[in-house]
């Protein structure tokens, strides 16, 4: 039989381990991370935008998520889909499920970014509201908001597609209910496209022609944004060198490299592959915790 452990012994083990439980609750932890991907269905995801909580940056997070694998673009108004993003103009295009078409017009609901948004439409884009009534403020004699050299050419392709019949009218009715913006600026206040405060029933975004302006089935539907770029940092480049995907983690919103394996470091992911614990804070605490229990063991019966 062992020799009993002497009360000295036991008082040393005691406060020993003390020590360890106070240094391994002290150490923060990042939470693993194994959801972040850089692609979205057919769509790459490159910083700053990320596929789901704790990736890409925190700023953008509330922004744009991959659901189901299509990518989506949230506002105050409602969630669309990004159908494509161009990383050297920094533009994004959107498309709205209730947005009007050449081929398929409907009733739309408003949209706006946000007066706080990230995001501010480009230049490409033009704005057409739809079946406005005679009574809508868009036709007010003592502003010029509709634009009445090439948007009313915009105006006459679009009432000339069978689509038209969607919202009541005929094909080829007269353009004179038809809106068009081609400036953004023109746009006003963030709740412009307040459809039912405009009195329209419809509204289509254009950001490019396709080449032949007087085809409206060849025109480019959808909503072009501009997103402000100044984000990325040395350690988000060193990340991405390394193979990584820059995210956050979830408690201070702090830098964290998520490893292609799952795991998270807060520098790059050279060196990763063997880590045995999903982040630098658990993996102290599972060595503390470790070597505790294994020198008390070896302390009492060795």
């Amino acid at each position: 039989m062992s020799p009993a452990p002497s009360p000295l012994l036991l008082i040393n083990i005691f406060l020993f381990l003390f020590f360890l439980q106070t240094v391994s609750s002290s150490v923060p932890a990042i939470p693993v991370n194994g959801t972040c991907h850089d692609t979205c269905g057919t769509i790459s995801v490159k910083f700053p935008f990320g596929t789901g909580p704790g990736c890409g940056h925190p700023d953008f997070a509330r922004y744009i998520k991959c659901s189901s694998e299509t990518l989506e673009f949230s506002t105050d108004t409602g969630i669309y889909s990004i159908s494509s993003i161009d990383y050297p103009s920094k533009t994004i295009i959107i498309t709205d499920p209730f947005m009007s078409t050449c081929s398929s017009m409907q009733n739309s609901g408003s949209f706006s970014l946000g007066r706080a948004s990230l995001f501010k439409i480009t230049k490409d884009n033009i704005f057409v509201l739809l079946g406005c009534s005679s009574t809508s403020p868009v036709f007010d004699p003592y502003e010029d908001m509709c634009d009445t050299g090439s948007g009313s050419r915009v105006c006459r392709g679009l009432y000339s597609c069978k689509g038209i019949t969607g919202i009541g009218l005929q094909q080829n009715a007269p353009a004179s209910t038809c809106c068009a913006y081609e400036s953004a600026t023109d746009l006003g206040s963030a709740d412009a496209l307040d459809l039912p405060k405009l009195q329209c029933s419809s509204y289509t975004s254009i950001y490019g022609f396709g080449g032949s302006e007087g085809d409206p089935m060849k025109w480019k539907f959808g909503i072009s944004l501009q997103y402000n770029d100044s984000y990325s940092t040395d350690a988000c480049k060193d990340c991405e060198n390394s193979g990584g995907l820059c995210g956050f983690n979830g408690l201070g919103e702090s830098f964290a490299c998520i490893c292609r394996n799952g795991l998270n470091t807060t520098t790059n992911c050279f060196g990763q592959a063997h880590a045995w614990s999903g982040t630098w804070g658990p993996k102290v605490q599972t060595m503390l915790n470790t070597g505790g229990f294994l020198l008390l063991w070896m302390m009492l019966f060795i």
